[in-house]
């Protein structure tokens, strides 16, 4: 059987690896050098978005036999608005590293892949399918799949981060929602060591939005973290993506073709996490190319989390600087505080995103009318 994965980040990794499990030697191209072959950056996944499993690294390792070393565990979560701080304790989620680093989360990936990698790889999509019996898409973005008609994109965002020299807990993230500085979006800080953190914002390319200069609406969040972190960061790295796009695949396959990872759609409109789901859809495609269940059937829940998310996107988004403190005041209020942190936590079951997500529609819907 002739496979091919186009693309070798951390879904084209898991197909290979899980094809590998099954007997087959995929084939697999990647255009860079070597995997993770970009910025280095920290990431993190939470719990909550990936409902009802609770913990997704236990979870992959114990049903698909893929291990995964983070850097921490989330044990707080800090949100700054535009006049109000809180947070949300208790273990929730994990940080790791992404890109050229040894420890990113696509260099544990190839470590336990048998299969060697075609690096610096020239092939196109069409010269694979001339000579392969099927084809796997895992370019990173919705290209291929937006080419051949097969990609709803619900909207694109611009993003700018940069690596940070400073001080800080690797189990501690931070998040800030102020609109007067970043419209419609957000920002982060996820540490990926105790000296180096990344600093990201990432906003909708609305019309309003595209008028502003990104560099100084940049200049000025950077100031506020430093500000409301108490440290003046050194910068060692950046980057800049702009229009990328956010959306997910009509289907799953066509053809031999299978289209995973972001090719796929695991970017959540929402929050924009999506490193969980986007190892699923490398493992759910190889089970059905092994025929071991069919990958359009165990991708629907994924394609419901999209759409769940994306009702969360149009909710921040119709949200206004008075609300978002009104929240961020109340996740340390004395009587919701212990609540917020149980629900939150990596031991809970309960969806909370599918069960809030009639009443967000309820909200978009008001703010709408």
């Amino acid at each position: 059987m002739d496979v091919a994965i186009m693309g070798a980040g951390i879904s084209g990794l898991s197909c290979a690896i899980t094809l590998e499990k099954h007997g087959i030697k995929p084939i697999v191209f990647e255009k860079r050098n070597r995997v993770g072959d970009r910025f280095i950056n920290g990431e993190a996944t939470f719990s909550i978005l990936n409902r009802p499993i609770k913990d997704g690294l236990k979870y992959i390792k114990e049903n698909y036999d893929i291990s995964l070393t983070p850097t921490d565990m989330i044990r707080k979560l800090v949100f700054h608005s535009k006049n109000e701080v809180g947070s949300i304790d208790g273990p929730m989620g994990y940080v790791n590293i992404r890109g050229r680093h040894e420890n990113s989360y696509e260099c544990q990936l190839e470590k336990q892949l048998q299969t060697k990698i075609n690096f610096n790889s020239t092939y196109d999509y069409e010269q694979l399918c001339k000579e392969f019996e099927y084809v796997i898409l895992a370019t990173g973005d919705g290209a291929y799949s937006t080419n051949l008609g097969n990609y709803k994109c619900d909207l694109t965002s611009t993003i700018k981060g940069v690596t940070i020299e400073g001080e800080f807990l690797t189990s501690i993230a931070h998040s800030w929602f102020n609109y007067d500085v970043i419209p419609k979006g957000y920002g982060w800080l996820i540490p990926f060591s105790e000296k180096e953190a990344n600093l990201v914002i990432a906003y909708p390319d609305y019309p309003n939005n595209i008028k502003l200069d990104l560099n100084t609406m940049w200049e000025t969040f950077y100031n506020m973290a430093c500000k409301d972190l108490d440290q003046n960061f050194r910068i060692t790295d950046n980057f800049e993506i702009t229009k990328y796009m956010i959306g997910i695949c009509n289907n799953s396959i066509i053809d031999n073709t299978y289209f995973i990872g972001n090719c796929f759609g695991t970017i959540s409109p929402g929050l924009g996490f999506g490193q969980f789901a986007s190892i699923l859809t490398g493992v759910y495609s190889a089970y059905d190319i092994c025929n071991l269940d069919k990958y359009d059937e165990l991708a629907k829940p994924l394609f419901e989390n999209y759409n769940n998310s994306l009702v969360l996107r149009r909710f921040l988004e119709n949200l206004n600087d008075d609300n978002i403190d009104l929240i961020v005041k109340n996740l340390d209020n004395k009587f919701l505080d212990g609540l917020i942190n149980k629900v939150i936590s990596n031991k809970s079951h309960l969806e909370i995103l599918n069960t809030l997500t009639p009443t967000m529609k309820l909200w978009n819907n008001y703010k709408k009318s």
